[in-house]
């Protein structure tokens, strides 16, 4: 039986390829020969594509340091986190709220869509999904109810994403009229002080006792 399928098989080997059967399998053994050579060869290089792109990706997963509490810093100092530096965490501000967005470098970070916003307070620009050098400020005066709406909306999320490691500080400025307020607070005292009205206590003897005048007939001592 087996012999009887040998030569059925030859036949057919002869019928549809024309070869003869030794000539059809050196043929199939020659192939399967440069397939595994052009297949080492090829393989081995891809092999080192893939390993090198586990790397990088392995390199790029690494977990990121935990953020750092900052407290209160000044917009010139916020700048400094921008990630230019990666040894530095990637921080933005929402309404004067600082947020590490280190883990979202592929948005915030340079070459990311949203790189301009790192290392600022970007309410401004936020709000109006300004890409402009002005709007990228931490002013928020004069938006309108739809802008300070959007505002809100991405307040939430980074507040629900990052992790708030800080405070942007503000300065008040004295104004003039504070100044003067405290002036004239101080001067009852000096007033006082010069009238000479206060009694001092006789070197020799006890202190006379001064009559005292109604404030319309005020006299000055001399």
């Amino acid at each position: 039986m087996a012999l009887h399928l040998w030569e059925t098989f030859k036949e057919s080997i002869t019928a549809y390829t024309g070869l003869s059967p030794a000539t059809f399998f050196t043929v199939v053994a020659v192939g399967l020969t440069l397939y595994y050579v052009v297949s080492s060869l090829f393989g081995s290089s891809n092999d080192a594509h893939a390993q090198q792109r586990s790397r990088t990706f392995e390199e790029e997963m690494e977990p990121l340091p935990p953020p750092v509490q900052l407290g209160e810093i000044t917009d010139e100092e916020l700048k400094q986190y921008d990630g230019s530096d990666p040894k530095k965490p990637l921080l933005m501000a929402i309404k004067g709220q600082i947020y590490d967005v280190s883990h979202s470098r592929m948005f915030y970070g340079p070459g990311g869509p949203y790189a301009l916003f790192a290392g600022k307070d970007a309410s401004r620009a936020l709000a109006k999904m300004s890409f402009e050098d002005k709007d990228l400020t931490g002013d928020i005066t004069g938006l309108g109810g739809f802008e300070l709406e959007a505002l809100q909306d991405w307040e939430y999320k980074f507040m629900s994403k990052y992790v708030k490691v800080g405070t942007i500080k503000t300065t008040v400025p004295v104004t003039n009229g504070a100044a003067a307020a405290e002036s004239d607070a101080a001067k009852p005292a000096e007033e006082g002080s010069s009238n000479g009205d206060i009694a001092k206590p006789a070197e020799d003897g006890p202190s006379e006792k001064k009559e005292t005048k109604p404030a319309g007939d005020y006299e000055k001592n001399e």
